[in-house]
């Protein structure tokens, strides 16, 4: 019922016209697009995690309509350049990949290789390792094959056997593993699937690319290697020498097990409850160039001030039609519903419509 609400209000805005009355008040600079998976859609009736994917045909068609629409496609070392050069303003999109999926090589990398496409695939280390924990990806595999399942903290026995109720227990295990210890959840995950039959281990090694499969693709000049934390942890969850060290730590692996040099990181999670102020200020002390949040907007010129806390698109997979897309790129529904904030990233700089106002009068 919310998905088909927020598709029918986004069908209105763009249909009414009103996207394109908005776009030359509101719209931004460009803007930096998240993804996660890209791979043929699935029939399977429990996947509470369909929105972290898009299919091939979708990506092919967003490219080619975002050309069309005179967006130029750039890396993020280029979006650096132009966001501290204020005379460059044609209109830009980056897109970026989170965590090192094998699908981003399988099925991203042909689409964006035949257009040219330049792309930065943020790597989590463990996962390139092979022992990291896609605890999310687990536990939809282990409540998708069980009836009953004990919830995490309290033990109590749950059913699981309708896919309403595989949902509920899905959400209510994800809002509780975000506001945990990272170790607790890799704990509760791991006896979950030992009980289920499922190698949390095997489906980490299947769902990622492997150390050298990344060097491999970092090969072609359109590609980028950022980093995304050692282990994937909430930073703002952890102490400060501990997220300092998720951050130090995976550039350093990068470059030492691909001779890439790692100059952007996005927060793991990267939402205003997970990356912070805090967070900001470490990415920039250890000298990255950009680093990147999933709060919702486009670019704009105040970002210039705040490269290490720069929003993103998430490109959901809910949202597979190119005028949904044509939306979210412009910034300025965003923008609206922000209340006419442009930049909401960094915490305490904020651009209004009382503040755009007094300085539309000044000027």
């Amino acid at each position: 019922m919310k998905s088909r609400s927020r598709r029918a209000l986004l069908d209105l805005i763009y249909y009414s016209g009103l996207n394109a009355i908005l776009h030359p008040i509101f719209g931004g600079l460009g803007a930096i697009l998240c993804l996660h998976h890209v791979r043929p859609g699935s029939d399977a009736p429990f996947q509470p995690n369909f929105k972290l994917e898009i299919e091939p045909a979708f990506l092919q068609k967003l490219v080619i309509e975002l050309k069309r629409a005179g967006y130029e496609f750039i890396s993020l070392n280029e979006a650096h350049r132009r966001l501290t050069d204020e005379n460059d303003i044609q209109p830009f999109v980056c897109l970026t990949f989170d965590d090192g999926y094998r699908d981003n090589f399988e099925w991203a990398y042909p689409v964006l290789k035949e257009h040219a496409v330049p792309f930065t695939i943020f790597v989590v280390t463990d996962f390139a390792d092979g022992t990291g924990c896609l605890w999310w990806r687990a536990l939809e595999r282990v409540i998708a094959i069980s009836d009953r399942l004990p919830l995490p903290a309290s033990g109590e026995l749950v059913s699981c056997g309708t896919i309403a109720e595989k949902h509920a227990v899905f959400s209510w295990c994800v809002e509780w593993a975000r506001l945990t210890d990272p170790k607790r959840i890799e704990h509760y995950v791991n006896v979950l699937g030992q009980r289920a039959g499922i190698d949390l281990r095997a489906l980490t090694a299947e769902l990622c690319l492997r150390w050298d499969e990344l060097a491999a693709l970092a090969r072609d000049p359109l590609v980028a290697l950022g980093g995304h934390g050692l282990t994937h942890v909430a930073l703002s969850q952890v102490i400060r020498e501990q997220a300092q060290a998720e951050m130090r730590t995976c550039a350093r692996l990068i470059e030492d097990r691909t001779g890439v040099r790692c100059r952007h990181f996005a927060y793991p999670f990267g939402n205003r409850t997970e990356a912070g102020p805090r967070e900001f200020a470490i990415a920039a002390e250890l000298g990255f160039k950009t680093a990147v949040t999933t709060r919702d907007g486009a670019i704009f010129a105040a970002h210039r001030r705040h490269l290490t806390a720069l929003p993103r698109i998430v490109v959901d997979g809910d949202l597979q039609r190119w005028h949904y897309a044509d939306l979210m790129v412009s910034g300025a529904v965003r923008r609206l519903w922000n209340g006419g904030r442009c930049v909401d990233a960094a915490e305490g700089e904020f651009r209004g419509f009382g503040r755009l106002k007094r300085e539309a009068k000044s000027r």
